[in-house]
């Protein structure tokens, strides 16, 4: 494994990866876990959005679970991408442009900063599991008091995902950058998996 790693963080430099994945895909869980693996920076849209104090129009529509307008995603997230902290770091993205029409932006932006994005990954996950791991979440309380954790919702994420994410991760996959990648088994399996299919992308 560390032969994979070590390779892997050689190919990347200080470029980025993109991962992205059905609600509950564990996006940021494995953002963390790449991020400590590669000694890169995690930046998550999300987390960025639902950190601004902003609107309650804005609020209230991530809130429902649709995602934030184009606008002003791309001029609350895309200046992350340039911090002078990252300069020499390579970078893991947590679902950057996953709306339709942000795909290129976030792509120049990348590569301006000098964190062009070398790869997106997509954690595949059924709906079946998304709502399996959404229940066992509300058990838990382990995500914290997040607006768009409730069912009506997660409906409406799992729809904006079908018609404006999938169009970007088609989008990528033009691009000849897109692994997919099970994002079902246990948190470790899916890191593995993650490794072995970056590995496989870069010997290709």
């Amino acid at each position: 494994m560390d032969e994979k790693i070590n390779a892997i963080k050689k190919w990347l430099g200080t470029g980025s990866i993109n991962l992205f994945g059905e609600p509950f895909s564990g996006k940021d869980t494995q953002g963390e876990q790449l991020a400590e693996l590669f000694s890169a920076k995690l930046i998550s849209g999300g987390r960025i959005l639902r950190s601004l104090k902003e609107s309650d129009d804005i609020k209230q529509s991530i809130g429902s679970g649709n995602l934030a307008p184009a606008d002003f995603y791309l001029k609350s997230v895309l200046p992350y991408l340039g911090k002078s902290e990252f300069s020499d770091h390579p970078l893991i993205l947590s679902s950057v442009g996953r709306l339709e029409g942000e795909e290129e932006p976030t792509i120049e932006a990348a590569k301006r900063s000098g964190h062009t994005i070398k790869a997106a990954i997509w954690l595949q996950l059924s709906e079946d599991e998304v709502w399996k791991r959404f229940d066992k979440s509300k058990s838990l309380n382990d995500r914290g008091k997040r607006q768009d954790d409730t069912k009506d919702a997660l409906k409406v994420r799992l729809k904006r995902f079908a018609s404006d994410t999938i169009p970007v991760l088609n989008y990528y996959d033009d691009q000849k950058l897109l692994i997919k990648v099970d994002g079902s088994p246990s948190t470790e399996e899916v890191t593995e998996k993650i490794i072995d299919a970056l590995y496989n992308f870069i010997n290709n």
